[in-house]
């Protein structure tokens, strides 16, 4: 298993940039593929961004493409998103989610998760 908690998150106006953390604990890091993911009231939780175990591929919603930016250091047990040119649309809980072995863009097949961070940009 692997426990995971977010970090960065806060009030920023549009345009500018900010980096969120996931610190990862427990079984192997680079078991796991690993995502970050959204929640807005009233919505689903969406995908944003996941990256492969090794880091060596991530894939992007179309809404975050060119603006985020997924990564990882398995050494340190962290992921990170870059997010730049943020939107009042990106204003949401962000949460960090875990799965082992292949990475996939379901929320649903993540199966460790965060308490999230709130994102909120204002205009």
């Amino acid at each position: 298993q692997v426990s995971v908690v977010e970090s960065g998150g806060g009030l920023v106006q549009a345009g500018v940039s900010l980096r969120l953390s996931c610190a990862a604990s427990g079984h192997t890091f680079s078991s796991y593929s690993m995502g970050w993911f959204r929640h807005v009231p009233g919505n689903e939780r969406e995908y944003i961004a996941v990256i492969t175990r090794l880091g060596d591929s991530a894939y992007y919603a179309d809404s975050v493409k060119v603006r985020f930016t997924i990564s990882r250091d398995n050494a340190k047990n962290t992921v990170y998103l870059q997010m730049n040119s943020l939107k009042p649309e990106d204003t949401a809980v962000y949460y960090c989610g875990a799965k082992s072995w292949a990475v996939t863009t379901t929320v649903n097949d993540y199966n460790y998760w965060g308490q999230g961070t709130q994102v909120t940009v204002s205009s």
